[in-house]
């Protein structure tokens, strides 16, 4: 039988969910170390309050042992009235790893530290630039990007990493375009 932890309310919270997680985990004598970005890792740095659909996992692949145990406990949690999906625990972002900027291994950050679950995120620039990718590619990260509260500067610097990012002639000037929306959003007054 399967022990469920609960998580209040109908929407996943990431704090919640990983500490139920984490205890999960620790009864099935189970570890796990991983790279965890988008919403999720900003839900665990305090940076946003809200609900998220999954944790995105950047490194490592998950291993099979660990997404089966994931699979299980999201199911559940379903019993037990929780809204999780079965890949909430999931490696969808992974080829970010290839193409973020050199070093970004060494800057990242610890953001929780269980018994059976550790998880870093990346370093302010890199998670940024991330989310950022993310806005210009997807369109619907601009609240956590808002959230993020980047300077005028640190928008900046993200500008030419971002341009390279897609092959399509068109997309330098939209993510310029998409930047600039948001640092006039943010009140740098471009």
């Amino acid at each position: 039988m399967v022990s469920v932890y609960p998580i209040h309310g109908e929407r996943m919270l990431p704090r919640q969910t990983i500490e139920a997680f984490d205890l999960y985990l620790l009864g099935l004598s189970l570890r796990f170390e991983g790279v965890v970005i988008g919403g999720s890792a900003l839900g665990l740095m305090g940076v946003i309050q809200r609900p998220t659909r999954d944790f995105d996992i950047l490194v490592p692949e998950l291993p099979p042992a660990i997404a089966s145990a994931a699979r299980d406990f999201a199911g559940a949690q379903r019993q037990a009235g929780a809204e999780l999906f079965d890949d909430w625990l999931n490696n969808g972002p992974m080829q970010l790893a290839d193409v973020l900027p050199a070093g970004w291994r060494e800057r990242v950050q610890l953001i929780f530290g269980g018994r059976a679950i550790v998880l870093t995120t990346l370093g302010r620039s890199d998670l940024l630039k991330g989310k950022l990718f993310a806005l210009c590619d997807r369109g619907t990260d601009l609240p956590d990007c808002i959230a993020l509260g980047p300077t005028a500067e640190e928008l900046a610097e993200c500008v030419p990493w971002l341009e390279v990012q897609d092959g399509n002639e068109l997309w330098p000037e939209h993510v310029r375009a998409t930047v600039a929306d948001l640092a006039r959003r943010l009140g740098h007054g471009v």
